[in-house]
């Protein structure tokens, strides 16, 4: 579980949260809430090589849709009523 540090603490010693996060991430909160996880540069890259090595393009997701002769079934539904 990484550190945490308030918005204020992490603006005033923030040197320390980044020699920190060196070592493991750190999340800075705002109001009592997580905003933001400072991590390792090293860590980003190798985070940033797996979003793209498993994320296909939208190209790839489209040409992957099955191809074949078959219906597909509609719902039989009423649309609603919406007022103007």
């Amino acid at each position: 579980m990484s550190a945490s540090w308030s918005l204020q603490d992490a603006k005033n010693r923030f040197s320390a949260v980044v020699t920190a996060a060196k070592r493991e991430p750190q999340t800075v909160t705002k109001h009592g809430k997580a905003a933001v996880v400072v991590v390792d540069a090293a860590e980003f890259a190798r985070l940033r090589g797996l979003d793209r090595l498993h994320a296909p393009s939208f190209p790839e997701l489209l040409l992957a849709i099955p191809k074949g002769d078959w219906e597909i079934e509609r719902l039989d539904f009423e649309p609603r009523d919406v007022d103007f």
